[in-house]
């Protein structure tokens, strides 16, 4: 059996870890982040720790669980990790929805931070 890379080991803990708290309690996804990171969230911009957990609390849903179906990582040049998630989410009483998120993980400190974060839901409008 093989060993899988440092990079495929820092992505798929980070992402377990990112969702398990995004289920459980958003407040505590502010040490994942820090004041120089990026959240686009269904095209809207939020620079900043501040903003970004401003606009997770903000989130109108009181319940959510994700279920991650593929996630794939990858080394940069500059020792970051980028990760690719899809999976599906349920959100209190909605439908389940398909969703998109990139991650790009930096190390700082003995610490992986995200410095950017890109969400996206899986919708497609047709009948434009």
């Amino acid at each position: 059996m093989s060993e899988k890379p440092v990079w495929e080991l820092i992505g798929s803990g980070f992402v377990q870890h990112y969702y398990n708290l995004f289920d459980s309690d958003r407040t505590k996804l502010l040490d994942l982040y820090a004041d120089f990171s990026c959240l686009t969230w269904e095209g809207e911009g939020f620079p900043g720790r501040e903003a970004i957990m401003k606009k997770l609390i903000s989130l109108p849903f009181k319940s959510i669980k994700h279920s991650i179906t593929a996630q794939d990582h990858q080394p940069t040049p500059d020792s970051c990790v980028v990760s690719m998630v899809m999976g599906q989410l349920k959100a209190d009483d909605d439908h389940v929805m398909g969703f998109h998120q990139v991650f790009l993980l930096k190390q700082v400190g003995n610490n992986w931070i995200c410095v950017n974060d890109m969400f996206r839901l899986a919708l497609h409008n047709f009948g434009a």
